[in-house]
């Protein structure tokens, strides 16, 4: 080995050096986030692993499979319709979000924007709708339901959404107060009326809190259990996902390999959802509040 070589070793083995340092530098400032990421990510992946595995080794302790089967997941398909169930549970979450931004934005807006009598009562009503139980109403709302002969299908779910979402509203709200007040008394000096300030000016700016909003509408709608099994229990055509999912898994409670397909299956589309939509909904919920 010559001097040269030893001369050109040293500043790499000091690059490798720093690099290493500051990758132990980072993990032990980020010590605690890194564990609980591990925590949450832990059983995603046993999931994953699992529903990749045959049923026999499915029941055992190893964790890793032995071999790879894919196949598992058109067996899936094959015994459950859940192609019916995925369109119906895009009809229910797409139509309820719809619903509610459609209902709860204008809203919003007159509870943040406007001056008005009685807005401050209107308000109050907000809050006291977001902290009523909705066990509460379930009885009477059936048996309105039951008279329009709605019951079988999902439409007791989605047409309430086109009367608010108390919840969607006052996180709307608390959003649209955060945009300055300048811009509208621009506008309107400009000669723009309240309808084009709202939709032209304040709507786009508030990007980050409707966007917020109509993903909890959709994780909300697209995870309920309870509403399509009051409503449609005894018309199996418009199952949605997590109702379908509960009889698959009872049908095949032996063949967890089939189950953890299949939840792999109802998980992933909100989960690529969000992978999408992340920087709009952690900007509109990190931002909603700031100003009271």
């Amino acid at each position: 080995m010559t001097v040269h070589d030893v001369t050109l070793r040293r500043p790499v083995a000091r690059v490798q050096a720093g690099r290493r340092r500051k990758a132990l530098t980072f993990i032990a400032e980020h010590a605690v986030a890194i564990a609980l990421a591990l925590v949450f990510l832990a059983p995603f992946a046993f999931i994953v692993l699992t529903s990749l595995m045959t049923n026999e080794q499915a029941l055992t302790p190893d964790l890793w499979p032995k071999s790879w089967h894919l196949d598992n997941y058109v067996k899936v398909f094959q015994n459950a319709p859940m192609w019916r169930y995925l369109a119906n549970s895009l009809m229910y979450s797409v139509l309820a979000t719809g619903f509610m931004l459609l209902s709860s934005v204008p809203a919003a807006y007159a509870l943040a924007r406007l001056r008005w009598r009685g807005r401050d009562l209107a308000f109050l009503g907000v809050l006291v709708m977001m902290m009523l139980p909705p066990q509460v109403t379930i009885v009477p709302l059936y048996v309105l339901w039951a008279r329009w002969n709605l019951t079988g299908t999902l439409w007791p779910l989605i047409l309430p959404n086109l009367f608010g979402d108390a919840f969607s509203i006052f996180l709307i709200r608390q959003f649209l107060l955060t945009i300055p007040e300048e811009y509208a008394d621009a506008a309107r000096a400009d000669g723009c009326s309240e309808l084009r300030v709202m939709w032209k000016i304040i709507l786009p700016l508030a990007k980050p809190g409707i966007a917020a909003a109509a993903l909890f509408m959709f994780f909300l709608t697209w995870n309920d259990y309870f509403g399509p099994l009051l409503y449609t229990s005894e018309n199996a055509d418009n199952w949605t996902l997590a109702l379908g999912l509960a009889t698959f898994r009872d049908l095949h409670r032996v063949q967890w390999n089939l189950t953890m397909a299949a939840t792999l299956i109802v998980m992933l589309p909100v989960i690529i959802l969000f992978f999408f939509a992340q920087k709009a909904f952690v900007q509109g919920v990190t931002l909603t509040g700031v100003k009271g």
